[in-house]
């Protein structure tokens, strides 16, 4: 039986008052099992990188609960308690410039997230650990380590953001919009990277994006937000496949495909190709 990383119910957040509440996210309940990677799609305002927000604990939700495997509802920890969860979970950010300390180069970065760890390695080792980091997401340490952010391109600091994420050996990585301010030559390579790092560390997923090309490319399960609410939600063959929501029916009547004329409701193997994990 496959086991259940994190387990997410009811989860719900307002912003406002009185008259003027928003509701950004409404009753959002999934599970998230180890190794798996689910991708939740939505246009811009609906709800997405606020239930990100939320499980990270960046935003403390209005109601509901966040479980993680062997922590409890992290919903009820607060300050330092915290520590035990960000242990555990690693965000890659739409802009990972936004992320860095600008003051700090690449090998100084690097270090202090190691801090986060209650036994970081030291000397040697901890060089070790950092060069292979790096060189598992296609950046070779000496070209990189003494560099500030500024004097990397977006794909580089994307890359690191990942080999951090490797670095810290999390379980869980929250994705949010990783590839949208990159160039179409390079998305192909962050989501490969994604998949790799879930193949070979058994690392759970959660892939935010607006994307549902890139969803089917990377996804075992897609969960579809509308307005803040889950409007579908299932294997992300069979969704695509026949999408019962009409919301669903209508991003997947969107996506680009060459040719003339309104697509058709096809199969999405007829429109997106699938990443063939390596050794298949």
């Amino acid at each position: 039986m496959t086991e259940t990383l994190l387990e997410v119910e009811g989860l719900t957040r307002r912003f406002g008052s009185g008259r003027n509440v928003v509701t950004a996210v409404k009753d959002v309940s999934f599970t998230l099992a180890r190794g798996e990677i689910l991708a939740v799609v939505g246009e811009s305002g609906s709800g997405k990188s606020t239930l990100a927000r939320l499980i990270l604990r960046l935003l403390p939700p209005t109601a509901g609960s966040i479980r993680f495997a062997g922590l409890g509802d992290i919903t009820r920890l607060q300050g330092h308690k915290l520590r035990p969860f960000w242990q555990h979970v690693q965000a890659i950010f739409q802009d990972p410039f936004a992320t860095f300390n600008q003051f700090f180069t690449v090998r100084r970065f690097l270090e202090r997230s190691l801090g986060i760890l209650d036994n970081p390695p030291e000397g040697r080792e901890r060089e070790e650990a950092i060069s292979a980091a790096l060189r598992a997401v296609g950046l070779e340490p000496s070209d990189v380590l003494m560099k500030w952010p500024h004097q990397l391109s977006g794909g580089q600091r994307q890359r690191l953001m990942i080999a951090r994420a490797l670095l810290l050996r999390p379980k869980l990585v929250i994705a949010d919009e990783p590839t949208s301010m990159l160039d179409a030559s390079l998305r192909v390579t962050v989501l490969n990277l994604l998949a790799d790092l879930r193949r070979e560390h058994e690392v759970s997923i959660l892939f935010i994006t607006h994307d549902l090309g890139q969803a089917f490319y990377l996804a075992d399960r897609l969960l579809v937000m509308y307005r803040g609410e889950v409007v579908e939600h299932g294997p992300i063959e069979a969704v695509l496949s026949a999408p019962q929501h009409p919301y669903t029916q209508r991003l997947l009547a969107d996506v680009p495909r060459l040719g003339s004329g309104r697509p058709k409701m096809t199969s999405p193997d007829r429109w997106a190709p699938r990443r063939v994990p390596a050794g298949e």
